[in-house]
């Protein structure tokens, strides 16, 4: 697979989500975030992005204390869409300023700058799904971009603990569960242990105790509880049981 450009595809869906709201009506319901807005999720994703690139510009080497940035939030929702543009802007002059391959402190398990651009990358695409199914459109991602998706997500789960909980449930002795993409190459194999979780790269062959098949967007929206496993063109085999322990514990 060439290697995506990261920074290049937060500009983009950060584009393609802000013209998706622009003249959106803030106080639409979000299905996909029960309980949100459009204005919240817009809220989000942009004070997300301005978190990540506050992170980038002090090249931070530890856990931060604080959260506490100025997110220059505009007092009126419709004004919220220009706001996440100018996030992305800012996002991208921390990009160009930062050697991305710089160590760096992150949560995940790239300890690199590049992490938080990857980070940012998804965390701005999916709520850019989440806007335009909200808004009646189709969610509509890209091949091999959804399957960078689905490889970052796999990746970082198992470090995501503080903020996802139940991924500590994820424990078995030695099970493991297979994500098949079926629109072109990628195969993830998730081994579940007595002691934790991960990804395991070099197990492309090896029989897994379940396997979940489908295109990597779906996949992708999948892992993201955007979809549901009984969902048309997700296939399932194996054991239902682990399956159902993956998917009540692997909220991100």
């Amino acid at each position: 697979m060439t290697p995506l450009d990261h920074s290049a595809a937060v500009a983009a869906e950060t584009a393609r989500f802000v013209g998706a709201v622009r003249a959106a009506d803030p106080a639409t319901p979000v299905p996909t975030t029960p309980g949100w807005t459009l204005a919240d999720l817009v809220q989000h994703a942009g004070s997300v992005q301005r978190w990540f690139t506050v992170l980038l510009r002090q090249r931070i080497q530890e856990r931060p204390t604080s959260r506490d940035v100025d997110l220059k939030l505009p007092g009126r929702a419709e004004a919220f869409p220009d706001w996440l543009a100018d996030a992305a802007a800012e996002a991208g002059e921390a990009f160009a300023a930062t050697d991305l391959d710089a160590p760096m402190w992150a949560w995940g398990a790239d300890q690199h700058a590049r992490f938080w651009v990857r980070r940012m990358l998804f965390e701005t695409l999916v709520h850019r799904v989440d806007a335009e199914l909200a808004l009646g459109g189709k969610a509509d991602i890209a091949p091999e971009l959804a399957a960078d998706g689905v490889d970052e997500f796999l990746t970082n789960l198992p470090y995501a603990a503080f903020f996802a909980p139940g991924t500590a449930e994820l424990r078995a002795e030695d099970r493991t569960i297979r994500f098949a993409r079926t629109d072109g190459d990628g195969t993830w194999l998730v081994r579940l242990r007595p002691d934790g979780f991960g990804l395991d790269r070099d197990a492309a062959h090896v029989p897994a105790d379940a396997t979940v098949s489908a295109t990597a967007a779906d996949l992708l929206l999948l892992l993201y509880g955007r979809v549901d496993r009984a969902s048309e063109g997700v296939a399932v085999a194996g054991d239902e049981a682990l399956l159902a322990l993956w998917f009540a514990n692997s909220a991100f």
